[in-house]
């Protein structure tokens, strides 16, 4: 399941592209139109900063911007930034992909299936994809 932090990452990221500007758009603004609270968005952009897919400046005229276009962006990126990995189960993320099962184990070619369309889903699809037009 996708929690509320990589959901809300995902609508921050929209609404940066939406903005279509090299300016840095403040958090108060975004938070007013995506109606989330400013407090949990300012943990929210510290890990989108952290994870250097937006940059911020504080003080006058500060705020946040996007750090490539938005057709640079993959929603997979931003999800796995905020939630981690996106496997379904703990057998397929890359730490623990020895599993002494591995060789018997009758689900594993489902999951990996599973594993493989919502890699592909998330991957595929673009940050631009889900901007309403504007320019870009």
């Amino acid at each position: 399941m996708i929690s509320t932090r990589g959901r809300y990452a995902i609508r921050i990221m929209i609404d940066l592209a939406e903005q279509d500007s090299d300016k840095y758009i403040p958090l108060k603004e975004i938070a007013a139109r995506q109606e989330i609270s400013k407090k949990y968005l300012e943990i929210i952009v510290k890990d989108l900063v952290a994870g250097g897919i937006i940059v911020g400046a504080s003080g006058k005229g500060g705020g946040y911007k996007l750090c490539r276009k938005p057709n640079e962006y993959t929603v997979g990126e931003i999800l796995e930034l905020m939630e981690g990995t996106i496997s379904p189960v703990a057998c397929l993320t890359e730490k623990n992909n020895n599993c002494p099962r591995k060789g018997i184990c009758q689900t594993l070619p489902m999951w990996s299936e599973y594993d493989k369309l919502v890699h592909e889903f998330f991957y595929h699809k673009k940050l631009s994809d889900l901007v309403k037009e504007k320019n870009l």
